[in-house]
């Protein structure tokens, strides 16, 4: 399958997280493709069970939605502090959860008002996009007319303000007519790939084809592909990068077939204060994940699982990390310092 370009099209018609004044309205990620449901989220508690469920996912998004239960919690005027803290434990690998918090918290600090803390999430909300236009741009340049790309998990608008990180890149390389091949990873157990990557690029105008997660090292072996692009969870100091789980073996074929490897990610996934990936918090979920599927048991009763949800994939495997701040190519500590120090 070949893409024809289409540079007067932006591939770009999706808002997953939206503010409607007084309550957050979140697209539940859950049923797609089969439902577009969304739900309403009428407090602070509500937004933090919606992140930790799994309703809304993808770091930036994770941490637009939590900007939105903090204001929204100042309207209502809630004691904000514990309201922090309850937002903060909804998932612990997510950097950028962390990030708006805090950003939340200096303008909580320094005496904003619920007004204010309305702007202040609105502002997360469109700088992540703004971003993720100048993200797409800017890894899109690195790749070479005609080239096949395969990506992992949802990185889209999904996943983001709107637009994407990962799939940013890919809509504006095939807007550009640099991309020509499309593939994604089913991304098991949770299926983003096959469930949201699929059905975001479907509905934007982007053909693509889903291969199983198995299938990554045969495709690449066949010369279809020249990049995987991935996105980020967190970035350490030093450039490892924790992603969804599976992009650490992505990354050790890739490098054995000569295939590049882009992390697309906004600079408040990246954590200066993590040396490396070693130190990165690996996230574990319920177990049920892998043994079920749909809610339906698939897996003989009695078998257990362990069910990491993350993994690091080394900077020495990584020939690109895309920021909308700029390009670091063969990422290490003293590259990441001069960015990002």
């Amino acid at each position: 399958m070949t893409i024809s370009p289409t540079p007067t099209r932006e591939h770009d018609s999706i808002r997953a997280v939206q503010w409607q004044g007084d309550h957050l309205r979140l697209l539940d990620q859950r049923l797609l493709p089969a439902e577009e449901h969304w739900i309403d989220c009428r407090d602070a508690e509500q937004v933090t069970q919606a992140i930790r469920d799994l309703v809304v996912r993808g770091a930036p998004a994770i941490g637009i939605a939590a900007a939105w239960g903090v204001a929204m919690a100042a309207q209502q005027g809630a004691t904000l502090e514990p309201v922090l803290a309850t937002l903060r434990a909804a998932r612990p690998t997510a950097v950028n959860l962390m990030w708006a918090l805090d950003r939340m918290k200096k303008r909580i600090a320094a005496g904003a008002d619920a007004d204010a803390l309305v702007r202040e999430a609105q502002a997360i909300q469109d700088e992540d996009l703004a971003a993720n236009r100048h993200m797409g741009e800017l890894g899109a340049s690195l790749i070479t007319a005609g080239s096949g790309v395969l990506t992992h998990c949802n990185t889209g608008s999904l996943a983001t303000a709107g637009y994407g990180t990962a799939l940013g890149v890919i809509r504006a390389g095939v807007a550009a007519g640099r991309i020509a091949r499309v593939y994604a990873g089913e991304t098991r157990p949770w299926q983003q790939g096959a469930r949201l990557t699929m059905w975001e690029l479907m509905r934007d105008g982007v053909p693509a084809q889903l291969i199983a997660d198995s299938a990554a090292a045969h495709l690449m072996k066949s010369g279809a592909v020249q990049w995987v692009i991935v996105g980020a969870d967190r970035i350490a100091a030093n450039g490892d990068t924790a992603n969804k789980i599976g992009t650490y073996q992505l990354a050790i074929a890739a490098k054995y077939h000569g295939v590049k490897f882009m992390v697309v990610a906004p600079s408040s996934t990246v954590d200066m204060a993590t040396g490396t990936g070693e130190e990165i918090e690996i996230e574990l979920r319920d177990a049920a994940e892998l043994l079920s599927t749909a809610g339906r048991r698939t897996v003989v009763e009695g078998a257990q699982a362990w069910n990491p949800v993350f993994d690091v994939a080394p900077a020495e495997l990584i020939d690109a990390i895309v920021t909308e701040r700029g390009v670091i190519e063969r990422p290490n500590s003293l590259a990441m310092q001069a960015m990002f120090g």
